[in-house]
């Protein structure tokens, strides 16, 4: 994917996200990483009105070089870079937002993760999300968290694609900005549904869980 091209799909991204209720007013972020910096959504950005020329645009050592002046986030998505990289090498986009459905979820005593296995999509398509203890929005020791956490499932075998900060929202990532959205689509909606059946669920057996690892490569 070209710069250009790559601005042109955070804009669609982001546009398609506050569309269906993904985002809203100003909350959330995107970023693309380049092969000599980075891209990402301008601080107080709505990304339903998102301009291509006017995305921030920084070098490989967080210089801004262009556009109008980028999220704070830009430090949690590169520590996201650097540690998922090493378990998924193609990863070059990182979105988050305050997705209501997650957020809700993290209101009442967080376990350590968001979601258990409840439908076999959120198994292949998301894996385990952890839960982030929570920081004020942009604090480094939130970045540092998530890179720990991203570091030890890669470690224990389970990469993950997704983190939920605690009272802020998801992050998610992927090799490109659909792909990332989807995962984050499939997230919030699982989400959705672990509210509505409120106590009244239980989760997929290991044995379920296991015919997916085997037959779709599931993370879990």
């Amino acid at each position: 994917m070209t710069e250009n091209e790559a601005r042109e799909e955070i804009c669609r991204v982001g546009r398609s996200l506050f569309e269906r209720g993904y985002v809203h007013a100003t909350a959330g972020n995107i970023s693309v990483r380049l092969d000599d910096g980075f891209l990402i959504t301008p601080t107080d950005a709505c990304l339903g009105f998102l301009d291509p020329a006017r995305l921030a645009r920084l070098d490989a050592d967080l210089k801004q070089t262009g556009g109008d002046r980028g999220s704070k986030t830009i430090a949690l998505h590169t520590r996201i870079y650097a540690a998922a990289t090493a378990f998924d090498a193609d990863t070059r986009c990182v979105i988050h937002t305050h997705s209501t459905h997650c957020v809700a979820l993290t209101l009442a005593a967080p376990g350590d993760e968001l979601l258990p296995a409840l439908t076999p999509y959120f198994v292949m398509k998301v894996g385990r999300v952890p839960v982030i203890p929570y920081h004020r929005p942009g604090a480094l020791e939130a970045a540092e968290a998530v890179a720990r956490a991203i570091g030890r499932y890669g470690a224990a075998g389970t990469p993950i694609r997704a983190v939920m900060l605690e009272r802020l929202g998801p992050n998610v990532w992927h090799d490109t900005p659909a792909a990332a959205m989807a995962v984050l689509e499939e997230l919030e909606e699982t989400a959705k549904l672990r509210l509505l059946a409120d106590r009244g669920f239980e989760p997929l057996g290991e044995v379920s869980i296991d015919e997916l690892r085997r037959s779709f490569g599931a993370r879990w």
